[in-house]
């Protein structure tokens, strides 16, 4: 059995806060706000794959009113989401995402994203893709003023260990 997942996440970049994404600390004048890290990238991929397993969306297991979850890191709740998933006999194949920036220029950062989110995840990083693209000037994410991410993840039915 295979299913999938899509998720969705958008943060307002703000002065002083750490821009992380994919679990990378992005030197940039800017960073996301939120509860906890607010890295987009592994929230979306959190949800993509609380969605393919049916089981809820990352407010359902992380409120960000519980404060032990102010200033966590986002990759070790994305560990904490495999986890979860894995436990409902499920396994993660792969992860597609998208981020949405006008700045700064990510590409330098791909691949470390692509390493943590792997690790995390117990998966090959040829399982992992992260993609960026520009809003054109369009919208919140077009004027600096946020960051938004797209994903899609895939699962398969764990083999019987």
């Amino acid at each position: 059995m295979v299913r999938t997942g899509f998720g969705y996440d958008i943060h307002a970049l703000r002065e002083g806060r750490k821009l992380v994404l994919g679990g990378v600390e992005i030197p940039f004048r800017l960073g996301l706000e939120g509860h906890s890290d607010a890295d987009a990238l592994c929230h979306a991929i959190m949800d993509a794959l609380l969605g393919a397993a049916a089981m809820g969306d990352i407010g359902d297991h992380f409120p960000d009113t519980d404060p032990q979850y102010a200033g966590i890191s986002s990759i070790s709740l994305l560990k904490r989401v495999k986890d979860i998933v894995r436990a409902h006999n499920w396994k993660v194949r792969n992860i597609d995402a998208t981020i949405v920036a006008q700045e700064p220029r990510l590409q330098p950062y791909k691949e470390a994203m692509r390493a943590n989110i792997a690790a995390a995840l117990y998966i090959p990083i040829d399982d992992v893709s992260v993609k960026a693209a520009t809003n054109e000037g369009f919208d919140a994410a077009g004027r600096v003023e946020a960051m938004k991410v797209f994903a899609v993840a895939t699962l398969v039915r764990a083999q019987a260990e």
